[in-house]
């Protein structure tokens, strides 16, 4: 009957420890049904662009931190995690592309590690749309960037176009400049709300 009782009296300790346990998984487990995810196109551009190939990076997103109540977001990339993913070119290729990309000649991972993006200002633009401002660090080199989002409040989509020269990258050459990725890019992202328990 003792042994009764102090199992009644622990089992909302042993209860409330349970759910605390599973809240990080069930967290996890929303985050990884909806990945957040930047997709970057890459133009050719050159004479004999003809014979060059277009490049898609997917970048997916390590933090989202969105708070609609406040208006305020911030988005960070880990640039080693950006991926090409062209299907129209060899493994062997994709591999010297990928290499290239993360290389000291564009992006440096190896000494700018992250992409950051915070908000300055965001104001509504229509049903379900917001114009979107702020500061956007790439390869060491911030920038002021604005651009247009939809959805909401807890998944957002929209593109946007930067140059890779206002961040200091020249964009890749071969054959003396014959064949060549052109300047601005195009970026499309698919964002979801971050849960708060996956903050760090």
């Amino acid at each position: 009957m003792k042994r009764v009782i102090r199992l009644q009296k622990r089992f909302p300790i042993l209860l409330m420890s349970l759910v605390l346990a599973t809240i990080p998984l069930l967290a996890a487990a929303q985050a990884d049904g909806h990945q957040s995810m930047i997709t970057i196109h890459v133009g050719k551009a050159g004479f004999f662009s003809g014979f060059g190939h277009t490049h898609t990076v997917v970048a997916p997103v390590e933090r989202a931190e969105i708070d609609p109540a406040k208006m305020t977001a911030s988005i960070v990339v880990l640039t080693k995690q950006m991926r090409v993913v062209d299907k129209d070119v060899s493994e062997k290729d994709r591999t010297e592309i990928q290499a290239d990309m993360l290389g000291p000649k564009v992006l440096n991972a190896q000494q700018f590690s992250e992409i950051v993006f915070r908000s300055s200002k965001i104001e509504p633009a229509g049903q379900q749309q917001y114009r979107v401002a702020g500061t956007l660090e790439l390869h060491g080199i911030r920038r002021e960037v604005s651009f247009t989002v939809s959805g909401g409040p807890e998944h957002y989509t929209g593109t946007t176009r930067l140059k890779q020269t206002d961040f200091g990258i020249q964009p890749f050459s071969a054959g003396g400049g014959t064949v060549k990725v052109k300047n601005e890019l195009e970026l499309e992202f698919d964002i979801w709300k971050q849960p708060l328990a996956l903050i760090r």
